[in-house]
């Protein structure tokens, strides 16, 4: 069955980075478009970030645009966040996502951005 679990979370202070990983498992990774999402609390959850299975296209919010980026490495069936400059308003459990006939989803990964 398709799993995914994210890892990397945890309190920086503003202007700090972080590294989020989400491993994944029980489906043909490298054919599969992946996101993350993050959900802030008591809002909606949102997407952050989006790569196509090869790689080759990359979308972000408006929000995070020159601060995060996302990769993936197929050869280890993983996708990465990583975040730069980051804000209180970062602050949320982000989670990766998988759409393969039905939506995917970690238990997600909390970043805390507080001084």
């Amino acid at each position: 069955q398709v799993q995914l679990v994210e890892s990397g979370g945890g309190l920086v202070q503003p202007g700090g980075s972080l590294r989020l990983s989400c491993a994944a498992s029980g489906f043909a990774f490298s054919m599969y478009g992946m996101r993350w999402y993050r959900q802030a609390p008591g809002r909606e959850r949102e997407l952050v970030a989006t790569m196509t299975s090869a790689g080759g296209s990359t979308n972000y919010a408006d929000s995070v645009k020159g601060r995060f980026t996302i990769s993936r490495d197929n050869a280890k069936n993983t996708v990465y966040l990583q975040m730069n400059s980051l804000k209180p308003e970062d602050t949320g459990v982000y989670y990766c996502n998988v759409w393969r006939n039905m939506n995917y989803w970690g238990k997600g990964t909390l970043v805390t951005v507080s001084s």
